[in-house]
Order: C-alpha cells, then sequence, then structure tokens
C-alpha cells in the first residue's frame, strides 16, 4: 500500500513537472515576438496636409476684430486679383463698410517692398521671409506671399493665432496654416503640421 502511494505520488509530481515545463514553453513562444517587438513614441502627424474647415474645431467661438477709421498717409495700396489690400506698419487691411479691416494676404500677392521688421530663414534650400505670419519668397523683383512647406519651425507665432483642434490635438491656426507646439533645442517652437482648405 505504501508503495502505491509513493508510485502514484511520483507518477503526479512528474506529470506535473512535464505539465509546468510544456505550458511555460507555449507561455514563452507567445511572448517571443513581444520581445522583438520595437515600440516607437509616436509624433502626432496630421495625415492630410489640407483638411476641410468644417473639421477645425476654434477654441474661442467669435473672434473679436478690432477695426480702423483711417489709415495713415504712408499706407500703401496694392491691387491682386482685383482685391485692394492697404499695408501699413507690417499689418495688411481690406477696405470694409467705410472701416479697415485687419486682413491676411492670399498666396501669390506681390509686393515690392518687405514690411518692415521680417525675419530671414532658410528652409530647405529656399529663403524665405517671415513676417507677422505671412511667408514670402522673392520671385524677380517682388516678394510673392507663399504657403510654407510641411515641416517648417518657427519660434514665435502672431498674436493673432488662434488655438483650435482637430480630431482631438491641440493646435494652431493661422492664415489657414496649421502649426502644433513643440520643443527644439529646450526652446518652445511651432511646427507646420497643415493647411485649412479655400
Amino acid at each position: 500500500m505504501k508503495n502505491t502511494i509513493k508510485i502514484t505520488l511520483a507518477l503526479a509530481l512528474i506529470l506535473g513537472f512535464s505539465l509546468n515545463g510544456y505550458s511555460q514553453r507555449n507561455t514563452k513562444k507567445s511572448t517571443q515576438p513581444e520581445k522583438n517587438k520595437t515600440v516607437v513614441a509616436k509624433k502626432t502627424v496630421v495625415t492630410k496636409t489640407v483638411v476641410p474647415r468644417k473639421n477645425v474645431e476654434y477654441k474661442t467661438t467669435r473672434k473679436k476684430v478690432v477695426t480702423v477709421r483711417t489709415l495713415p498717409k504712408t499706407a500703401t495700396v496694392v491691387k491682386h486679383n482685383n482685391v485692394s489690400l492697404y499695408y501699413d506698419n507690417s499689418r495688411f487691411y481690406r477696405l470694409n463698410g467705410g472701416r479697415y479691416v485687419p486682413a491676411q494676404p492670399n498666396v501669390g500677392f506681390q509686393i515690392r517692398t518687405l514690411p518692415v521688421g521680417y525675419k530671414t530663414f532658410n528652409h530647405r534650400g529656399l529663403n524665405y521671409f517671415l513676417n507677422n505670419g505671412i511667408y514670402f519668397v522673392k520671385v524677380n523683383n517682388y516678394y510673392e506671399v507663399v504657403n510654407p512647406e510641411i515641416g517648417t519651425v518657427v519660434y514665435e507665432l502672431p498674436a493673432e493665432a488662434e488655438r483650435v483642434s482637430l480630431s482631438g490635438r491641440a493646435l494652431y491656426e493661422f492664415n489657414n496654416v496649421l502649426y502644433e507646439r513643440i520643443q527644439t533645442r529646450g526652446t518652445r517652437a511651432y511646427e507646420v503640421v497643415g493647411f485649412i482648405e479655400g
């Protein structure tokens, strides 16, 4: 009787160890791919570079627009696509109902001299002139308004830039250009990540 108990106990132990070993082998096989799996910290990227305006949610429901009754005599008038723009002191305006409303020039708009206070930078071999959120490039004897390239980094946005949300992401918008706040070399900066159509 003692031998039967010893044999049964021995078989139970052997069977228990072999099942445990089999279970551990299967566990190792299932976790093996995870050891080789590389986890990369994802940087959120706008998959489409041009997004419909209806997909962009503005954080403030109304934007306060400050109009001007008269412009200084030094203001310059420039026509582009049958639209007159006035610029003075690095600001652009449109005449609307007897008042001058702040406006942004459209892509393709050209001026002969850059507004005061512009900054220059080079991105991918192209020299940009940046003034109050408006990007210019030199074309012949003019400076033409252009959209910046995706990935362009600037260190400040105009005061009129608005906080927006796109698919839950916090971004900034100015003149239909979408920016994401980033850190570069320990400094806050803003990277162009997309555009709003129209």
